[in-house]
């Protein structure tokens, strides 16, 4: 039985403003999801990115503006949104306080490709 402790987990600096948790990942054992936690300071987010796995991206406290495939839209605590595989999509904070958002992907490695090249590459393996 594997349960995980997910306060002793660390949270983990993406880029300037935004933290991550990692709550279930292949790091975890687990073979078929990602599932993180993003807390982003107002104004921040994702950039503009891809993955090619579906993604369910869901705000759990706050305020986000979502793009996805040249659509824009708001998106407000327990609203979620389906992500195909492959569509462009990202978000940013337009509240004033901590946007925390909960995204689970279907895939155990976290990887993403952003539009902006100068944008860190991820990818997460055990």
């Amino acid at each position: 039985m594997n349960i995980l402790q997910h306060e002793t987990q660390p949270l983990e600096k993406w880029r300037d403003g935004v933290m991550t948790l990692l709550r279930v990942s292949a790091i975890s054992r687990s073979a078929q999801l990602c599932i993180f936690e993003q807390f982003c300071d107002p104004g921040l987010g994702a950039p503009i990115h891809l993955h090619a796995v579906e993604e369910v991206l869901e705000v759990m406290e706050g305020e986000a503006e979502i793009h996805l495939s040249g659509e824009t839209g708001t998106m407000r605590p327990n609203e979620s949104i389906i992500i195909p595989a492959g569509a462009r999509h990202g978000f940013r904070n337009i509240g004033s306080g901590i946007l925390k958002v909960r995204a689970t992907l279907a895939a155990p490695i976290f990887e993403a490709t952003y539009d902006d090249r100068t944008e860190l590459a991820r990818r997460y393996v055990p």
